[in-house]
């Protein structure tokens, strides 16, 4: 796959709408975000680049990743979940929603960024996917994480929608 394929960041797009609606994701992936400050976005590339047949990524991978989409991160999605995140309690219900969407429009910048970088897929059977899926998450989320990304490593192994 050639890099900055458009074709790689809508199948990651759709892998990650589907897979954070899984049980006991989203939940994980939140706490992932707000207690140990890692980054939904590379949970979710993580976990893409494994069942996709993609493989394992290494740790000059994932930084690569890391450095792809940090500028965006700092400067637009955090801001952006901070905007969202003090309307919650505000009685701005359509405002709310709108900075929502634009939020999730944002976060899908950075899905079209990390996944430009993405290895072509591979064969491989699907138990290996699931292996290298798990091997990516917990390379991703460390030791120190690895209990709350426990719902995520369970769902790996769920079938798709």
């Amino acid at each position: 796959m050639p890099p900055d394929d458009p074709t790689a960041g809508a199948a990651f797009w759709r892998f990650s709408l589907d897979f954070y609606a899984r049980p006991g994701v989203s939940g994980a992936c939140l706490a992932l975000q707000d207690e140990h400050g890692l980054d939904v976005n590379l949970v979710l590339y993580a976990c893409w680049i494994g069942l996709s047949g993609r493989g394992c990524l290494g740790a000059d991978d994932l930084a690569a990743a890391e450095r792809a989409v940090a500028p965006w991160r700092g400067a637009v999605l955090e801001k952006l979940r901070a905007a969202r995140r003090a309307m919650k309690h505000e009685k701005v219900a359509e405002l709310y929603a709108e900075a929502k969407a634009l939020e999730l429009g944002a976060e899908r910048e950075a899905q079209r960024r990390i996944a430009a970088m993405a290895p072509p897929a591979r064969t491989g059977s699907d138990d290996q996917r699931i292996a290298d899926a798990r091997a990516n998450l917990m390379r991703y989320v460390g030791e120190r994480a690895a209990a709350a990304a426990a719902p995520i490593a369970a769902a790996l192994a769920m079938p798709g929608r």
